[in-house]
């Protein structure tokens, strides 16, 4: 059974208004709250993510972004029901899909979502399609595994898969193996994989970080434009500013598996306001506008069992104060949309009519 597939399919559950993080009651597709997840080995659990919440309404797109460590991939995992059978990891918070909580469903409930209304796009295709399969074959085997299709009609939908996601001569193309397409190629596969039962939200982890640049364009290109057609919403992971600009309508900055920074990705990053994603925007190159030298951040993110008091960025950050240490910072609104910030600094300047 290939992973992207679990088995089959209750009806789709009614759904319900929840509130989104601002505490406003809408109908999303997608309401996380305060979602922490922990690995537990001896003692108490370490924190790899505390205390995310995010909202995703229909046909709209979210973009998640961090350091490697800072939790992203975890994020994505969890929001999957990937990690639930690990017995080493602990997870509590809600997570909402359609008003139903992916945490208290059976594992058979969540087997009927997985795959077939929230799909996920992993970061290397090599590792996630079968060598020995035909690539028709493990597309064909997603849809049957949720469907009760007759074979023509399943070979149909693979082949209308194929021709979605732009592979050349698709009755040619389903029966090749893996190895004989290129990475490009390859990453299109798992893209048809995705969309083949078009659900209704797509979780991209770094989709193009194994592909050259001008790959990278092409894949990112056709993901928006499907998400775009399909009217599915996205959910993207990545470290790439460049990316999440160009691709997604909302942005989350993770920090240390915490929530630093939100908003409206436009805001985000013309307006950056937490201390950490200015750093970041700092060291990332941009083709938009002249910069100067960049600026790489000092130190690293703190190892998940030795975390910081206080604010998890102080000892990388050069605008630290003695509160910084002491108490750790909460999302603050900072103006009157959806941009919110967790920085004592920025919260004192408020206070003071400094921002």
């Amino acid at each position: 059974m290939d992973r992207h597939c679990p088995k089959t399919a209750p009806d789709q559950p009614s759904e319900r208004c929840e509130p989104g993080p601002g505490g406003s009651r809408s109908l999303n597709l997608l309401d996380v709250q305060n979602l922490s997840v922990g690995l537990r080995n001896t003692g108490a659990a370490a924190p790899i993510i505390e205390g995310l919440t995010l909202s995703l309404d229909r046909g709209q797109s979210l973009g998640i972004v961090g350091e490697s460590g800072s939790g992203k991939s975890t994020a994505a995992l969890s929001i999957m029901g990937l990690l639930r059978q690990n017995r080493q990891i602990e997870t509590s918070g809600d997570i909402r899909f359609q008003g139903r909580d992916l945490l208290e469903m059976s594992n058979s409930e969540l087997r009927s979502v997985q795959g077939s209304k929230i799909a996920m796009i992993f970061q290397d295709p090599a590792s996630s399609l079968n060598p020995v399969m035909r690539v028709g074959d493990q597309i064909a085997e997603c849809i049957r595994t949720h469907s009760r299709l007759s074979g023509q009609e399943i070979d149909q939908q693979v082949m209308d898969a194929l021709r979605r996601v732009g592979m050349p001569d698709p009755p040619t193309t389903k029966r090749r193996y893996p190895h004989q397409l290129s990475g490009g190629q390859r990453q299109r596969i798992l893209i048809a994989m995705a969309i083949a039962l078009r659900p209704q939200l797509i979780i991209a982890d770094e989709p193009t970080t194994a592909l050259d640049l001008t790959i990278q364009a092409q894949i990112l290109r056709l993901l928006k434009e499907l998400t775009a057609e399909m009217g599915m919403s996205l959910l993207l992971i990545t470290h790439d500013f460049g990316v999440v600009s160009e691709m997604t309508e909302s942005l989350i900055v993770l920090y240390a598996g915490r929530v630093v920074e939100s908003g409206d990705t436009r805001t985000v990053l013309e307006r950056p306001a937490h201390p950490y994603t200015r750093a970041l925007l700092k060291a990332h190159p941009s083709l938009d506008e002249k910069v100067g030298e960049l600026v790489p951040i000092p130190g690293s993110p703190p190892n998940i069992r030795q975390r910081p008091s206080g604010c998890a960025f102080r000892l990388r950050c050069p605008q630290a104060t003695e509160i910084c240490s002491a108490i750790q910072p909460d999302l603050a609104l900072l103006d009157g949309g959806t941009h919110r910030a967790a920085c004592h600094v920025l919260t004192s300047n408020s206070r003071r009519g400094l921002l």
